[in-house]
């Protein structure tokens, strides 16, 4: 009887973000130029208000890191939701429920 293919817990999007030296390098002077970006608005005494706006559309790549950024904590978020389900009664499960149909 043939076998079932062996499943691996190998994520594809974890393939193309590969940890090599290289990559990490990359990564790690990527975010230096952003944040030297955002510092230098910052520290500008002419600005009397923060643009976020203004810094994403002029720091390069700062707005999608921030997508990943939000994507990222937004999964720990819903695993940590997903963990304490099984702590609370059925009445807190009920207004849970009831809160995300209003939505």
């Amino acid at each position: 009887m043939p076998r079932k293919p062996t499943q691996t817990n190998e994520d594809p999007e974890n393939e193309k973000m590969e940890n090599t030296p290289n990559n990490l390098q990359s990564e790690i002077d990527n975010l230096s130029r952003m944040l030297a970006a955002v510092l230098d608005y910052l520290a500008d005494e002419e600005n009397e208000e923060i643009d976020i706006e203004y810094l994403f559309d002029k720091t390069e790549g700062l707005r999608e890191w921030r997508k990943q950024h939000q994507e990222k904590n937004r999964k720990l978020i819903e695993e940590e939701i997903k963990k304490s389900l099984g702590d609370l009664s059925f009445e807190d499960l009920q207004k849970i429920r009831e809160q995300i149909k209003e939505k």
